[in-house]
């Protein structure tokens, strides 16, 4: 049985949606998960878990959450190797540029994700939770 941690930052609520449609997923498939939002999360946590999920929205010019969210994953990425790890996200405007930009920056560190990452516009609809429950089997 995987232990899975899904972490995310969200503003509006809707990242937060996916993060939760994410952990019904993983654990649908037999995980045990933990679901933290990115303040409450301590980087070196992540060594207690098999796999993990990363949810963030766009923010300013498609870019991730600084307060929060870039401090806290900036100081896991690097932990995330031979783990199963995962990006979902949200964004009202754009193209989903900030989520091929996080992908890029993951894969020169070394992360490897287990499956596309999930991006929604706005509120995810019934496809984008969907997805996000996939996403969660991904990593159970």
């Amino acid at each position: 049985m995987s232990k899975i941690a899904v972490v995310y930052w969200s503003g509006t609520g809707n990242t937060e949606a996916m993060a939760k449609a994410v952990e019904k997923g993983a654990a649908a498939a037999g995980g045990t998960v933990d679901l933290f939002s990115a303040g409450d999360f301590n980087p070196e946590q992540a060594e207690n878990y098999d796999a993990l999920a990363f949810g963030c929205p766009s923010m300013g010019a498609e870019e991730l959450e600084s307060g929060e969210f870039e401090p806290m994953y900036d100081a896991v990425e690097s932990k995330l190797a031979g783990k199963k790890a995962a990006f979902f996200g949200s964004y009202g405007w754009g193209d989903g540029q900030w989520m091929r930009d996080w992908e890029e920056r993951a894969s020169k560190a070394g992360v490897k994700l287990c499956c596309e990452p999930v991006i929604a516009q706005e509120a995810p609809d019934a496809e984008a939770e969907a997805a996000c429950e996939a996403l969660g089997k991904a990593l159970a």
